[in-house]
């Protein structure tokens, strides 16, 4: 469905998604997202993986498959 439409789009991200999930993510990781709008300011967050946030971390990934 929507899942593999994406994929087809983006087969990068796909790609790295795969990646990271497949070697996973522990304490201590930082995880950051830019967002570039045409004509607008990009906008950047970032966060430390705690120990706290690891399971809803493999949560999203069985959510995402």
């Amino acid at each position: 469905g929507m899942k593999n439409e994406f994929n087809r789009r983006h087969p990068k991200f796909a790609a790295f998604m795969k990646a990271v999930a497949a070697k996973g993510v522990q304490e201590g990781s930082v995880i950051e997202i830019t967002v570039r709008n045409p004509g607008e300011e990009e906008m950047t967050a970032n966060m430390k993986v705690q120990a706290d946030d690891l399971e809803l971390l493999r949560e999203l990934k069985d959510l995402i498959g």
